[in-house]
């Protein structure tokens, strides 16, 4: 399974100081290639608030792609992602058809 992850998209939030208080982060997923019988994708989206996270009051140019991931759950999501990934690709749930040409044995 190789798994890639980045963030795709990010809206700062900027104070009247010029700094950024809050962020709106998105992160996607992707297992494996597209076309592959292993492909699969999710994104993951949240809204992280210095007040609550505690992260450096900075400019938004200040702030570099491994500051913005080290903000995210990314362990919570690799745990969730590999769920998805198991429950979708590795062990899918099994479907029945019916046979509607049954006949009632006598």
């Amino acid at each position: 399974m190789a798994v890639s992850k980045a963030i795709t998209k990010c809206v700062p939030y900027v104070n009247s100081s010029s700094k950024v208080d809050k962020w709106d982060i998105e992160m996607t997923y992707t297992n494996d290639s597209e076309g592959d019988s292993t492909y699969y994708t999710s994104t993951f989206n949240i809204t992280v608030e210095q007040a609550v996270n505690g992260f450096a009051l900075k400019a938004k140019s200040s702030w570099s792609n491994s500051d913005l991931v080290a903000i995210c759950p990314v362990s919570h999501w690799d745990t969730v992602f590999a769920s998805q990934v198991d429950s979708v690709i590795t062990n899918p749930p099994t479907y029945s058809t019916p046979d509607e040409a049954f006949s009632v044995p006598s």
